[in-house]
């Protein structure tokens, strides 16, 4: 075989499989910004968020960690952004870091529990419609108390494992079938094939639009929630309440279109679990009863005794939603055996790329606050009548949800509304709407495409999806109608029901009004905190 020069393999190594137009658009902008920065740093800042939007848009192709870490590298590099500032824009996230980091690795230990409860379901529920409305109920309320990727992860093991069982089974050998390729299917079966494989589709969109639905209502719903609720001086309890004129309907709406979704068969949706299958999962689930040792069973009631303390702790906010985790881990491996340290950090794998993908997304943050780019955007809507801010606020943030990640859009947005807030611009009570808008934009209209949701991407991405034949289209055309309900019914609850329920809860005592000295005091304990880790950082670093 012939040898390759050194330029075609310096090609080759950068950013791997992405497509070469890909590397030459990156390495492109890695070659303008920097002059752009000698003619106007705001014009490069420009530019740099929507090259960093673009590579967001472009996960499919290339994690957003690699070509973002370049361009957040650069920015640094070039003086859009001082280091300094982006430590302390990290350390004042620290708790969303820490959420990601040991909430996902804790659900990993308990997850035996819940594929337990998923495969029951699907044995025992023999209606399309009890099923698809029960999975979209699960991932709401799941995803209310867990992180979202993890819940769809259970619900894409449970549908990977049946498929891969059911498509052994009806090839004839499975030592020579491919998952892929329906070559060595049956005649008789590939009918009921193309049947299971609708309706596997339908139930993990019901399940994905249910994180969705379940994620607005709650502080850990979503990884924004917790950086909204932390700047407003939320605790979880407070946070929910707040949100619950725009959640409540979202939740009666959500499930509304399920029912009707799967009444109608319209979207792809209300397809029944053939009966070849369903007579295979009995089987299955007769074996895996039968052969459950006492171990086994002890496990299960441990890891379900974990998730009750996590639901209480979360809810009587005990402490930190990441410490929350931390003890999830502890418990759950303590009482289930796992000792090994290979065993333990097989759970971190799927939190770390993107607790990393987060400080580069802090890092661009830290651009825009610091040449100060949608300061002007701000500045107009903080001037348009305050009636009129919730629906732009809402809008402008799901828009940009759709094509760019909701954790960098509610990032910016929120910071941006908060010094509007400590300059003056607008009241404390202003304020705590405006996070509301922030938050249920974020979470609602970025159903439209898989970029704009994290669990979408996830799906997308996975081994199942190709099998299933759940491509990018296809997706956006499933989630259309939840789209336009979520985004109607989320405009008319931010718009028009938060601002006079909002009151009503202040009359009865429920909550404050919006106090902007305690905003204030908030910020400056984040400040702070975040001052204080990097001196601490720094200490170290002399020593």
């Amino acid at each position: 075989m012939p040898q390759i020069t050194y330029g075609k393999a310096f090609a080759l190594n950068f950013m791997g499989t992405a497509p070469g137009w890909y590397k030459i658009f990156i390495l492109g902008c890695l070659i303008i910004n920097p002059i752009l920065a000698m003619i106007s740093p705001v014009l490069a800042g420009w530019v740099l968020v929507g090259e960093f939007i673009f590579t967001l848009a472009m996960a499919l192709n290339c994690y957003p960690l690699i070509p973002g870490g370049f361009l957040a590298i650069e920015a640094a590099f070039i003086g859009l952004c001082d280091m300094e500032n982006v430590r302390h824009e990290i350390g004042a996230n620290l708790e969303v870091i820490l959420l990601l980091m040991f909430m996902v690795a804790g659900i990993h230990f308990v997850r035996d529990v819940l594929l337990f409860t998923f495969t029951k379901l699907m044995v025992k529920v023999r209606s399309h419609t009890a099923l698809a409305m029960i999975f979209c109920f699960l991932g709401a309320f799941l995803s209310a108390f867990l992180d979202a990727l993890t819940v769809l992860a259970v619900v894409i093991t449970i549908s990977m494992g049946v498929y891969r069982y059911y498509h052994d089974l009806i090839s004839g050998d499975a030592a020579t079938a491919r998952l892929s390729n329906d070559q060595y299917v049956k005649d008789e079966y590939k009918a009921d094939l193309e049947q299971f494989r609708a309706f596997l589709r339908s139930i993990l969109m019901h399940a994905a639009v249910g994180t969705a639905i379940g994620g607005v209502c709650t502080i850990v719903g979503e990884p924004q929630n917790i950086i909204i609720g932390n700047i407003a001086g939320w605790n979880f309890v407070e946070f929910a309440i707040r949100v619950a004129p725009v959640s409540l309907p979202i939740v009666v709406f959500g499930f509304a279109t399920c029912f009707v979704l799967e009444k109608t068969k319209l979207f792809g949706f209300g397809i029944q679990m053939p009966e070849s299958v369903h007579q295979m999962l009995v089987e299955q689930d007769r074996h895996n009863s039968e052969t459950l040792s006492r171990r086994d069973r002890i496990r299960l009631v441990i890891q379900l005794l974990c998730c009750i303390w996590l639901v209480i702790g979360l809810a009587l906010h005990l402490a930190a939603v990441g410490l929350i985790g931390l003890s999830i881990i502890i418990l759950a491996t303590g009482f289930c055996g796992v000792t090994s340290e290979e065993e333990i950090g097989k759970s971190f794998t799927e939190s770390l790329p993107f607790c990393a993908l987060l400080c580069v997304f802090f890092t661009v943050v830290t651009v825009i606050s610091q040449q100060e780019l949608f300061k002007p955007l701000i500045t107009w809507v903080l001037s348009t009548p305050p009636e009129a801010q919730l629906p732009i606020f809402y809008l402008a943030n799901g828009v940009l949800s759709s094509v760019s990640d909701n954790v960098f859009v509610a990032t910016i947005y929120i910071q941006e509304v908060y010094n509007a807030m400590l300059n003056g611009i607008i009241t404390g009570e202003q304020f705590d709407h405006l996070a509301i808008a922030i938050n249920a934009g974020t979470n609602l209209p970025s159903v439209a495409t898989p970029n704009g949701q994290a669990a979408f991407l996830f799906l997308l991405t996975s081994a199942l999806s190709p099998l299933i034949r759940l491509n990018y289209l296809r997706m956006m055309w499933m989630a259309l109608p939840y789209t336009i309900v979520l985004t109607i019914v989320g405009l008319i609850g931010t718009w028009f029901i938060l601002p006079s329920m909002t009151q009503v809860m202040i009359d009865a005592g429920l909550i404050i009004s919006g106090d902007i000295h305690h905003a204030a005091q908030v910020g400056a304990a984040l400040k702070e905190g975040a001052a204080g880790a990097a001196a601490a950082a720094g200490a170290v670093m002399g020593h």
